[in-house]
């Protein structure tokens, strides 16, 4: 039964490719941001990291300052630009987030939220943008 769904994997019952879930387009989105930070001279510290029900896509550093990212993909701007869908709840969430991190790790005194925001359009890049200090 496993070789049965690897073989298959990826293929509709009309014999296309499957789309890609959104569990997947959030992955190539952070792999994207990710590797735009580090090209951008950040160091990447941790991906996908968890407290309680809070999650930070990236923690990154430049400097003395620690970086909460958080990555928003959008493969259509239909109903708006990818920044567009962050939220006061999210906002929230990462604050938390952030204190946890910030307590096990005290060396850091300086905390920035920042949002990567990435335009795909038929699975190419069509703009990456940073917005740095996104607090509120």
């Amino acid at each position: 039964m496993i070789q049965l769904q690897q073989l298959f994997a990826g293929i509709n019952l009309l014999g296309k490719k499957a789309m890609q879930s959104n569990k997947d387009k959030g992955k190539q989105g952070e792999d994207l941001a990710a590797q735009y930070l580090l090209d951008k001279g950040y160091a990447l510290l941790e991906k996908n990291w968890r407290y309680r029900h809070a999650e930070v896509d990236l923690i990154a550093s430049k400097g003395n300052r620690l970086h909460f990212v958080e990555v928003k993909t959008r493969y259509s701007v239909r109903y708006g630009m990818p920044e567009e869908s962050f939220n006061r709840d999210k906002m929230r969430s990462l604050k938390i987030a952030a204190e946890a991190y910030q307590l096990a790790h005290p060396e850091w005194k300086y905390l920035q939220f920042d949002i990567v925001s990435i335009i795909m359009l038929n699975d190419t890049v069509q703009e990456i943008r940073l917005f740095e200090d996104v607090y509120f």
